[in-house]
């Protein structure tokens, strides 16, 4: 694969300087990079940490006018799928990989990726996204404030070369954003069955704080919207959207 791979010592986040270039200039599957992020983002505006030179902290340019707006999240399925078939090859089989909802990557229990993706809309669907992503590869220290991280050196004792694990990763969601994209032109094979086999917490009854409530549920499923399904042990059922749900 060919990429178009931009590459900068330090930014403040990858995702706010693609947000500051004019898309319509770049093109689909433009890679920016960064060895640093001083400010990097995570879900819910938390921040993200990485060591300088040790991860990968990068940013995708992709242009799905393909997608209508309400089937947005079935962008996130298919860059949660790229990442963790892009794991597959670089950890022991028995790690069993994971998508914590709605796009956390999981090894066991600790949390070795971050994903977050823009997306900018016109005439009810997607022009342009902006997916970025954060992933652990040669770090072994982390703050602790950071509550269950791992690497992939952690897991493996190995260090690898970054420029390879972002080439695999990148090539692997370029596979699974170009099965997207045969779904929904024409009639392909969804990845909804592969998103909820790697559903963390799937079919678990646990303790979730929906609304500043704690209940106990069970995750059953993510609709189109992307919404979390659950079915409380009380027999209720409860959709969430990503605001609105803690794991406890």
């Amino acid at each position: 694969m060919t990429m178009d791979l931009r590459l900068f010592d330090s930014l403040e986040s990858t995702n706010k300087y693609c947000e500051l270039l004019d898309l319509t200039t770049v093109g689909e599957f433009a890679v920016i990079c960064a060895k640093e992020q001083t400010a990097g983002i995570g879900q819910r505006g938390n921040c993200w940490h990485s060591e300088a030179g040790k991860n990968l902290t990068f940013s995708i340019v992709l242009k799905p006018t393909f997608l209508a707006f309400e089937n947005q999240y079935a962008l996130t399925k298919a860059v949660s799928l790229g990442i963790v078939d892009a794991l597959e090859g670089l950890i022991a089989k028995e790690e069993r990989i994971s998508i914590k909802w709605p796009n956390d990557i999981y090894i066991g229990r600790r949390k070795v990726c971050g994903v977050l993706i823009s997306n900018r809309v016109s005439g009810g669907n997607l022009v342009a996204s902006i997916v970025g992503v954060g992933l652990n590869v040669n770090q072994t220290e982390f703050p602790d404030w950071i509550p269950n991280p791992v690497s992939i050196k952690q897991l493996t004792g190995n260090d690898l070369p970054l420029d390879m694990v972002l080439e695999r990763v990148v090539g692997c969601i370029e596979m699974r954003y170009r099965q997207l994209e045969a779904s929904q032109k024409e009639g392909g094979e969804s990845m909804d069955a592969d998103y909820l086999s790697r559903l963390l917490y799937l079919g678990v009854e646990r303790t979730y704080l929906c609304r500043g409530s704690e209940v106990r549920a069970t995750i059953k499923g993510v609709n189109r919207f992307g919404h979390l399904e659950l079915v409380t042990n009380k027999g209720e059922g409860l959709t969430c959207q990503l605001k609105e749900l803690v794991f406890l």
